[in-house]
């Protein structure tokens, strides 16, 4: 047995003997590409003090790595297929530890958004390289297992990274949690040597690279309007980039539908699982993360959780993840995919819907059942999705099915975070500015609306100013804890409805068993008939 892996899959005459170990090595690279975007959140206030960040600087240390992320992943899987998966993964490993390295070292405002950059690029590389490494190892009869224990993986992260970062921080400095990411990093370029064998497509074409640059620009351009609109107001450069993704969108269509060999054919779009699958990621992401993101923020600013604390307190989401993904391997065989992701999707619903009862009084016990419920949902539906995804490309473009379905995925928490968190802020700000508005200097008001943590560091300064006192500044906390308690409920109500409108459009786009055997079935012989032709 050589200690190498070196027959490429494509050349196996059964499947190959080490798959699990592999895949162990594909979810730990998944784990931490995706780790790095949940462990900021807890990181965020002290990098904050360090570093002196405002409210656009910490929205672009986090969305750095968002951008690039979301735009880069469906070219960089089809170079993937065309070259190397293998390769793909471990480039990407490597960029991602040296972004980490960066990040955890400097101590610049521009350098850690360059940094969050360089690690986004990596992940773009990962990602999709561990979704269709997994495809092209596994046989069919296994494949669906395995995808369960990929999209576990996703939802473990959820919890993984905050309580990580968490207890880094009980010690340490914000840096650790970037450079967290490098052991983890290289012992996933030695586990991809060792266990996972060579894999690219055969017979693949010349890559379409104006489609892929039409792509880029489109998502690069829709993520980035996205998060610079809502929160810093639509001036000149978000509504160009906004125009930018529209006419990019069109014009990509437009090439790929007259293209022969395309990055992405289009017309899977018109196919009811695959259209439907694709909905279903975005929908669900756009909701969960969007909940998660200032869930959390609850339990760190107002409930007074530490970082340790609160990564402790998500640790039941992971759980309800793995319970969920081991309901979806019993029943999605027996019910099908539009009845499991469905199901999954309106118990997602009612998990934010949940987060409406939110109000000043409010324990991490209010938090919990949603956390609960958003969490199984996860476990149940994401796989079922993936699975179809993936299904609905032929061998020489698995790449391009992970980027297409990460690409889903990320785009959903990108504007989950972005329009979500638009509408806490916005609602935050309207209600403080009700309760103390005129109470407050004009300098203290502007910072105490900016966002809850400036609230309590406002009232902190009027504890300590002599003219102001403990009351006053008991008086100020209680209405920044009432204020973003109803920012919260408000805002899930209209992520519940937004929700709730993506589950109907799930259910009714995605076709029931029979029909989607029959889809299935006729793809198959379409992708048959383009190979031999």
């Amino acid at each position: 047995m050589p200690l190498f892996p070196n027959t490429p899959v494509e050349k196996m005459t059964e499947p190959y003997h080490r798959r699990w170990w592999a895949l162990l090595v594909l979810c730990l690279s998944l784990l931490i590409v995706v780790m790095a975007n949940t462990s900021l959140v807890v990181a965020a206030p002290d990098m904050t003090k360090d570093l002196g960040l405002s409210s656009s600087d910490l929205q672009w240390v986090i969305d750095g790595y968002t951008v690039p992320y979301a735009a880069l992943m469906l070219v960089l899987g089809a170079i993937g297929d065309k070259y190397s998966r293998r390769g793909a993964l471990v480039l990407g490993l490597l960029i991602f530890a040296g972004g980490s390295v960066m990040g955890g070292l400097v101590d610049e405002t521009q350098l850690v958004i360059t940094a969050r950059a360089i690690m986004g690029v990596g992940a773009a590389i990962v990602m999709p390289a561990t979704l269709s490494l997994l495809v092209a190892i596994f046989p069919r009869a296994e494949r669906a297992t395995a995808i369960t224990a990929w999209s576990a993986t996703s939802g473990l992260a959820i919890a993984a990274g905050p309580l990580a970062a968490g207890w880094l921080l009980e010690n340490h400095a914000w840096g650790s949690t970037f450079l967290m990411n490098v052991p983890v990093a290289v012992l996933g370029v030695v586990g991809a040597l060792l266990l996972v064998p060579p894999s690219k497509a055969e017979g693949m074409g010349r890559i379409d690279y104006v489609g892929g640059l039409l792509s880029m620009v489109s998502v690069g351009s829709l993520v980035y309007a996205t998060i610079e609109g809502p929160h810093f107001g639509w001036g000149l450069g978000p509504i160009a980039a906004a125009v930018v993704a529209g006419v990019g969108l069109l014009a990509f269509v437009a090439w790929e539908l007259k293209h022969p060999n395309p990055m992405l054919n289009v017309r899977k779009f018109t196919e009811r699982p695959f259209g439907g699958s694709m909905t279903a990621v975005l929908f669900f992401f756009f909701g969960t993360f969007g909940s998660i993101y200032y869930s959390t923020q609850f339990l760190q600013f107002v409930l007074g959780y530490d970082a340790l604390e609160t990564g402790i307190r998500l640790l039941p989401l992971a759980g309800a993840v793995f319970v969920g993904a081991a309901v979806t391997g019993k029943l999605a065989p027996k019910l099908g995919v539009k009845i499991v992701v469905g199901t999954g999707m309106l118990i997602g619903t009612a998990g934010v819907f949940l987060l409406t009862r939110i109000e000043t009084g409010s324990t991490y016990t209010d938090f919990l059942t949603p956390l609960l419920l958003l969490g199984f949902a996860i476990g149940l539906s994401l796989s079922p999705a993936t699975d179809t995804i993936m299904g609905s490309f032929p061998e020489d473009e698995l790449g391009v099915g992970g980027g297409a379905n990460d690409t889903a995925l990320e785009l959903g928490c990108a504007l989950g975070i972005a329009i979500l968190g638009s509408l806490l802020a916005t609602s935050y700000k309207d209600k403080l500015t009700d309760m103390v508005g005129g109470h407050l200097p004009a300098a203290a008001m502007d910072t105490a609306k900016d966002s809850v943590g400036g609230g309590i560091a406002v009232a902190e300064q009027v504890a300590k100013n002599p003219q102001g006192g403990a009351e006053q500044a008991q008086t100020l906390l209680g209405a920044v804890h009432e204020s973003f308690a109803h920012a919260i409920a408000h805002t899930s109500l209209i992520g519940g409805i937004i929700m709730a409108a993506g589950t109907m459009i799930v259910i009714a786009v995605l076709p029931g068993r029979t029909h989607g055997a029959k889809e299935a079935e006729h793809t198959v012989e379409d992708q048959a008939e383009t190979v031999n032709a």
